[in-house]
């Protein structure tokens, strides 16, 4: 890896294309690198558990609204279009909007993959764009390998910008690192050169810069929307670059760029290491799934209040608990945790999308039921049971500067994502314990492997998909690697008619 200093300039100092961060990006998209068998398995876990989510999601309202505007917008005359999740496989709609209605599909439950460090992330966000893209461009050569490659390409771009910058310490939402990503993946996929990716990644920038508003306060079905739109924009982004067409310059540092006037300004700078030419790229391999639905950083805590549940179930019962204190990292307590300042943490009326947002909520219903389920645990009666909300209310969340050191470091064996618990019983006792990482994580009591998703999926598929299509649609996925163009379509699946007629079809403009 070489790192490199990202800083605003002035336009008088006239910074070389070869110099900026977007070109720099392009280049490691264009480069061939090799893909190890260990990255390789990975992009194939990582499809599966995208789907997974997809089809536990299916029914709902966000994903329901963007399958109906996809399945508005037939495929393009330029190939042969792409598949939206549920539909049968020969439903084709144009690319862009088969990654709008996918990525929300993915997103919806906030329960794919993540990776933490300067920035937040779900790199699995890169899937759905890249997908559409290569399904739609099957009939040009593209195959299993190719997309493969723009997979581990996009995982690597994306992780790598997420470790050198920072954006919600300025407001701006982390689609924003998903954007340029999902370009250069695009780009590595379709064999484009340098100036064309870079042309990409600098548009596909231009566009996806929001404010954190859509992860704050009554977290409204936008947050599943944001990273679909941000693929949505990189796809079409690629397309005008392969027309010829330009994008903002320096889109990074300019004196009027994402730097100077988005991020920290000219007195800032950022430092952002990439792979060198021929470097393998195994950023994916730092990233890391859920296997319960909710907020990556509750993942440790859930793990615990199920093994409190087991171990001290007076823990549970708000008429023995006086108060519970969770020390943990200055992320977790200021977005998820009581340091957000958001009453609506606290709130049974709250959305789903703001429980999940919510650590004192999660820990409560996962300490008294002992177990988190991504449809009961969010349910309005399950939120509003007055022995949950009695002891959801003497939760709260406190900044520790060493579970904050630990959250930022860069040493995969000390990095954590939890941290320590604080019990004050009516009696006056106190109980005390921690817990430094998720039992799916690679350093968890059960690190995820092939069966732990390929579980995931048939568990999340349940009722939604009939056997034989769970079976053909695993099959392809873990044929990855050799599938021909004529069978890129195959990653997707097919809900029963029973489910497609139950579920929601709204009607908007278009």
């Amino acid at each position: 890896m070489k790192t490199y200093v990202v800083r605003a300039h002035t336009s008088a100092e006239a910074l070389p294309r070869w110099e900026q961060l977007a070109w720099r990006i392009a280049e490691v998209a264009a480069d061939p690198a090799p893909v190890t068998p260990d990255v390789e398995d990975m992009v194939i876990n990582r499809v599966i558990d995208n789907a997974a989510v997809a089809a536990a999601s299916y029914a709902r309202s966000a994903p329901s609204a963007a399958r109906a505007q996809a399945l508005a917008h037939g495929a393009s005359s330029g190939g042969r279009g792409a598949t939206v999740f549920g539909e049968p496989r020969r439903t084709r709609v144009s690319a862009e909007w088969a990654a709008w209605a996918n990525g929300v599909a993915v997103r919806e439950l906030d329960y794919h993959d993540t990776f933490l460090a300067a920035e937040y992330s779900h790199p699995g966000d890169n899937i759905p764009p890249l997908t559409a893209v290569a399904q739609h461009a099957g009939g040009c050569g593209v195959t299993g390998e190719d997309l493969l490659r723009g997979i581990v390409t996009a995982y690597e771009i994306q992780i790598d910008l997420v470790k050198g910058i920072s954006l919600h310490r300025h407001k701006i939402d982390h689609v924003a690192h998903l954007g340029p990503s999902a370009a250069a993946g695009i780009g590595t996929m379709l064999g484009l050169g340098t100036e064309t990716i870079f042309q990409s990644v600098g548009q596909a920038l231009h566009t996806t810069t929001a404010t954190r508003q859509s992860r704050k306060g009554e977290i409204s079905s936008w947050k599943a929307h944001a990273p679909a739109l941000a693929g949505k924009l990189a796809i079409e982004a690629v397309d005008r670059a392969m027309r010829g067409q330009t994008s903002p310059t320096p889109i990074y540092e300019g004196e009027d760029g994402v730097i100077a006037w988005l991020l920290g300004g000219f007195d800032a700078s950022y430092e952002v290491s990439l792979p060198e030419a021929g470097e393998a790229r195994r950023a994916i391999l730092d990233s890391y799934t859920k296997e319960h639905s909710a907020e990556y950083q509750s993942q440790a805590w859930i793990d615990l209040a199920r093994r409190l549940h087991r171990e001290r179930p007076d823990i549970a019962d708000p008429e023995r608990v006086q108060r519970i204190v969770l020390a943990t990292s200055h992320h977790t307590h200021y977005v998820i945790g009581s340091g957000s300042g958001d009453p609506e943490k606290y709130s049974p009326e709250a959305t789903r999308e703001t429980l999940d947002h919510s650590l004192p909520y999660i820990f409560t219903v996962a300490l008294q039921d002992g177990r988190f389920d991504h449809e009961g645990s969010y349910e309005p009666d399950r939120a509003a049971r007055p022995d949950t909300v009695a002891l959801w209310r003497r939760i709260v969340t406190t900044e520790d500067p060493e579970w904050t050191r630990r959250y930022h470091s860069h040493d995969p064996a000390e990095k954590a994502f939890g941290g320590s618990i604080e019990v004050t019983f009516t009696d006056g006792s106190v109980y005390r314990d921690s817990i430094a990482v998720a039992d799916a994580h690679p350093l968890g009591a059960r690190p995820f492997a092939r069966a732990d998703y390929v579980r995931k999926f048939r568990t999340l598929a349940e009722g939604v998909l009939e056997e034989p299509e769970i079976e053909r649609f695993l099959d392809a996925a873990q044929r990855l690697p050799s599938l021909a163009p004529e069978e890129l379509g195959d990653l997707t699946f097919t809900v029963s008619d029973a489910v497609r007629g139950a579920a929601p079809a709204p009607r908007g403009l278009l």
